[in-house]
């Protein structure tokens, strides 16, 4: 299989027609061997049955159907679990993604990199409520992850399968896959493509997605800092609050001997001993953290490493 093409789907019988007479318009004009997966994101509407109907009369539609909603980041998991092609595109079901940009983003892939992004450079959406926050969380992003893109929050995107398939994604942190991609030493690009007005059904996301975003991405760093190195991170805060209360200790004999001050006058001993306490169980938790790792490690037969290629290696 050369193309697999990934669509979520939840409450979208109005487009779905549409979008598989484009699909199949675009597809005809290619010589890929190509399947298309649709996954139905628990839809509480007619989308199941349209669904069912193109997968009897067409071999390339494949479709899987969630026992409830998990939510799009599950959907393209899921899709790209069970996608067979080389390359791998994922897209919206709302029309709003154009299928004719597909053609455009695997020849991107086919220069060398591992990810192509798509930029939605002309947005059709609201400013106030999508567009704006958009943008603050776009840089935010980039600032945070070290990775330049203008539009993660785009949902077409291509990558090679040998990518995708080794990255896990939680919560909505499927806009974060060039990020997960750049980490594991992956090449990334990115062109603008078009972006439609929403012409049919409702959207189902609002400005409370981009303090989601946030907090994922916060999560994202933050797992991978303390993952690879848990001791560094526990340990130091350690160290710190022993330093601290090392210098705590001494004042407290300065009041004592130089200021007039008995031990009781001050709260000096108590924070001696808090930040004792602190510095010490930091440094346990580091220990018990990377103890964790390995394990985690050992038990997979994972390396701390990732070979990009080898010669004359067996």
């Amino acid at each position: 299989m050369d193309l697999s093409i990934i669509i979520p789907v939840y409450n979208e019988s109005e487009n779905l027609p549409v979008l598989y007479e484009r699909l199949n318009d675009e597809m005809s004009q290619t010589d890929y061997r190509y399947e298309i997966i649709f996954i139905n994101d628990g839809s509480t509407d007619s989308s199941q049955n349209i669904l069912e109907d193109f997968a009897k009369s067409d071999k390339h539609i494949k479709v899987i159907r969630f026992v409830r909603n998990f939510g799009q980041t599950a959907a393209l998991m899921a899709g790209f679990d069970h996608s067979s092609g080389k390359i791998v595109v994922s897209m919206d079901a709302d029309l709003q993604n154009n299928p004719a940009d597909i053609p455009a983003l695997i020849s991107e892939i086919n220069k060398g990199y591992d990810v192509c992004s798509g930029w939605r450079k002309h947005r059709k959406d609201s400013r106030f409520w999508r567009i704006y926050p958009s943008k603050i969380a776009n840089l935010l992003i980039s600032m945070l992850s070290g990775v330049k893109l203008h539009d993660y929050g785009c949902t077409l995107k291509a990558y090679r399968s040998n990518i995708i398939k080794g990255i896990r994604l939680y919560g909505e942190m499927h806009r974060f896959i060039p990020i997960y991609a750049h980490w594991e030493g992956a090449t990334i690009t990115e062109i603008p493509v078009s972006h439609l007005p929403r012409m049919r059904g409702k959207s189902k996301y609002g400005i409370e997605r981009t303090f989601k975003v946030i907090l994922d991405l916060l999560v994202l760093i933050s797992f991978v800092t303390i993952f690879n190195k848990p001791i560094y991170i526990f340990g130091g805060f350690g160290i710190i609050n022993m330093g601290l209360s090392i210098a705590t200790f001494f004042g407290m004999l300065y009041f004592k001997f130089f200021g007039g001050k008995s031990f009781i006058e001050t709260p000096l001993p108590l924070l001696v001993v808090l930040f004792f306490l602190m510095g010490f169980i930091s440094i346990l938790m580091g220990f018990i953290a990377e103890i964790l790792m390995r394990t985690y490690y050992e038990s997979q037969n994972k390396t701390i490493y990732d070979i990009k290629k080898t010669w004359n290696i067996d």
